[in-house]
């Protein structure tokens, strides 16, 4: 089977600011697939190409294994950046609008879909009078018109209330495990990422750090490492064919850092097994939790 999504080499540039550096990845059907990344790291610059409202300036990307057609944003719901609705309108006019501008769905959608993200009591309010909650949920319901099998979601979660995050991600949840819908999500948030996605990739300043199922990457019964060596590069190759590394989780062996996911009884030797290697190790630094290692690997600021 045909990956949903393949992204091969992607780069964009802003003059001389890069916000996307040759990113490739796929997303298999039927995953929620994570893009984790903190502000400005280039999530919406990606989600927007692969939307048809950027163009990339090298690399390519196709949806269901054909190349990009104009009929395959039918079969794709989104909700991009901050949510754009007529604010004197009620969410049922509003729905029309974006139903006769998409060509997505019938007359009997808008209603459905209202049902879907809770807002069937309000139909008629005027989107003005919606708090933010609700326009995220009014958003993903036009992501819906039409019942499409693929939705990409672009940071759905901004701004709301914990009760508000509560319900985006149980939607989220409801949407692919029991509709069976593929699902692309952006986040700054870990904690967000950690509890939807099946898959997930880390991005900064336009680069894919990490790539990886959930289940490994949160696997708690490892621990991450960071290590420093006077030649990363060799350390790299070198650690790529141990039998106990577990994941080399940034494959640039350029970092100042090489992180590393082991079973914890491989910790002790871990230092030994790198001067047995012939590397010069500097410092062996277990991460407390994935969130430090996040943190750690995405701390420089970008403006992406």
């Amino acid at each position: 089977m045909h990956p949903i999504l393949t992204i091969t080499g992607v780069s964009k540039n802003y003059g001389k600011l890069t916000a996307l550096d040759a990113v490739s990845f796929e997303v298999p059907a039927g995953a929620v697939f994570g893009i984790l990344g903190p502000n400005g790291s280039g999530k919406t610059t990606l989600l927007s190409i692969i939307l048809d409202v950027l163009h990339a300036d090298t690399g390519k990307f196709s949806w269901f294994g054909n190349s990009p057609q104009t009929n395959n944003r039918k079969q794709i719901g989104s909700l991009l950046e901050t949510p754009n609705f007529y604010h004197y309108l009620s969410a049922v006019d509003n729905l029309k609008i974006t139903q006769a501008i998409s060509g997505r769905g019938g007359s009997t959608d808008i209603d459905e879909v209202l049902r879907i993200v809770k807002l069937d009591e309000r139909k008629n309010s005027k989107f003005s009078s919606y708090s933010l909650g609700m326009k995220q949920r009014l958003a993903i319901g036009a992501a819906l018109l039409g019942n499409p099998n693929v939705l990409v979601f672009d940071e759905p979660t901004n701004g709301l209330d914990p009760q508000g995050i509560a319900d985006i991600r149980n939607l989220i949840l409801h949407l692919s495990r029991e509709q069976g819908k593929t699902v692309l999500v952006s986040s700054h948030l870990l904690s967000e990422i950690e509890q939807v996605a099946t898959r997930l990739i880390i991005i900064d300043k336009g680069c894919k750090l990490v790539e990886g199922d959930s289940k490994e990457l949160f696997d708690t019964s490892k621990t991450v490492v960071a290590i420093q060596t006077l030649d990363n590069k060799q350390a790299t190759e070198l650690l790529l064919q141990s039998s106990w590394a577990a994941q080399l989780l940034v494959n640039r062996s350029t970092d100042k850092e090489i992180f590393m996911q082991l079973d914890e009884k491989h910790l002790p030797s871990l230092h030994k097994n790198l001067v047995e290697m012939g590397i010069g190790v500097l410092s062996v630094k277990p991460m407390h939790s994935l969130e430090d290692y996040f943190l750690r690997i995405t701390s420089t600021p970008s403006y992406v």
